[in-house]
């Protein structure tokens, strides 16, 4: 393995998981039109559990493998790939990967020395299989932004386990949650992302010995690629330890965490961090000429109607299955979306000319449409036609989107990650 005490300019190894169509491998490493050194995927994963065509895994195969399937892709369930008794994970430096949202609980309490077991099926702990067998410098992952709640029942519990079980396995933590369009890119997209530092390693030293404030407005890897005006808090925070078994954790644990944080040896402390101002980039300058949009995502006079009718407010008397009544009610929609101003979230169920409340509706000169594939890509800061793949329709790349991060808040990680690993 790369040594841990000192940095170093080689390039450092990475294994992403739950790699999708590649975003993680974009931002860290770039095209093949512009490549960034310092990167090198050794192994990854995609799997999609809902269909038998695995189409994430053809537009990644194909644009980065010549649509080859290389021994270093593994399109398998992620949970049954770390039960293989030939682990096929590589020695790595970086893990990363975007893992779903899910209940994280754990389930029982083992006496071996595996210690815990979480809820089959659940990601979570596929990762934390993989980080106690291959012991990386560096963990880079990201998640939706309400992590820090879930679940509502027993609010910050799933973050709490996620802290806590990083923690055991010898890691120091930095989170943050970042909006991309706060920093100048084009979509509105808040996501949570966990930096982690493995024990032995200098960025591990120098985060458990700064002072915390400093780490989490200026000092630190996060801070250094998303520059925050300041804390703002009304106290200063204190450490708070995480006490118990994850199985305990997961019974008892409850806090509600602020959008910036840090966690070393089971004790966190979490603050509230404002952004600095960056020039917006709006919609509208992603737009392609209106000659150049194939005239299936124009919306007819007919259907406008009914597109503005879901984009309006509405209450209305509802019934659940057990005969309750309640009023249901939402409020309005800009409707066309703002083209002077960063895009809405991209939704998985963008795709598709059904009118819908969530779909993005723009007004170009006179006539009303949809996005066009490659305006979604450009929204996530992917390759023009990044997606484009023989047999795989306008609604499964729109899909595509709403499930990818935004490219440029990987790069801006990646580049303070690799700046901060060279200088150490």
């Amino acid at each position: 393995m790369t040594s841990r005490n000192k940095g170093t300019d080689k390039e450092l190894r990475v294994v992403e998981l739950f790699a999708g169509v590649g975003g993680f491998r974009l931002g860290l490493c770039g095209t093949a039109k512009k490549p960034f050194k310092g990167y090198r995927i050794v192994w990854a994963n995609q799997w999609e559990p809902s269909g038998r065509t695995q189409h994430a895994a053809m537009v990644y195969s194909e644009r980065f493998h010549n649509g080859a399937k290389p021994n270093e892709y593994f399109n398998e369930d992620i949970n049954k790939v770390v039960e293989i008794k030939n682990f096929p994970v590589p020695d790595h430096d970086l893990l990363v990967g975007g893992f779903p949202c899910q209940d994280y609980s754990v389930a029982r309490t083992l006496s071996h020395a595996a210690g815990i077991e979480g809820k089959k099926g659940v990601l979570w702990w596929a990762i934390h299989k993989i980080l106690q067998r291959r012991a990386p410098q560096y963990v880079m992952l990201e998640n939706v932004d309400r992590l820090l709640k879930s679940p509502a029942s027993q609010r910050g519990r799933d973050f709490g386990i996620i802290l806590a079980s990083l923690s055991d396995l010898g890691y120091a933590v930095e989170w943050r949650v970042v909006n991309a369009a706060d920093y100048g890119m084009p979509q509105r997209r808040k996501r949570t992302f966990i930096l982690g530092y493995k024990k032995g390693t200098s960025l591990y030293n120098k985060l458990t010995h700064a002072k915390p404030l400093d780490w989490l407005t200026k000092d630190g890897v996060v801070a250094d690629a998303f520059p925050v005006r300041d804390f703002e808090v009304a106290f200063i925070p204190r450490f708070i330890e995480i006490e118990g078994s994850l199985d305990e954790v997961s019974k008892k644990f409850k806090f509600s965490f602020e959008n910036s944080g840090l966690m070393f040896g089971r004790k966190f402390i979490t603050t509230k961090t404002t952004p600095h101002d960056y020039e917006t980039t709006t919609l509208g300058s992603i737009l392609l000429p209106i000659e150049a949009v194939p005239k299936e995502f124009f919306i007819s006079k007919s259907e406008l109607a009914q597109w503005k009718r879901l984009k309006g407010s509405k209450k209305e008397i509802r019934s659940s299955k057990n005969g309750f009544t309640y009023t249901y009610a939402e409020g309005s929609m800009a409707f066309p979306d703002y083209l002077d101003r960063p895009s809405r979230t991209i939704v998985t169920g963008e795709g598709g000319p059904s009118p819908s409340r969530f779909k993005h509706v723009i007004k170009q000169g006179i006539h009303y449409r949809r996005l066009a594939p490659i305006e979604l890509e450009r929204l996530c800061m992917f390759p023009d036609n990044h997606t484009s793949y023989p047999g795989i329709g306008d609604a499964k790349r729109a899909f595509f989107m709403g499930n990818a991060l935004v490219v440029g808040v990987i790069e801006r990680l990646g580049q303070s990650l690799l700046k901060a690993n060279k200088n150490l």
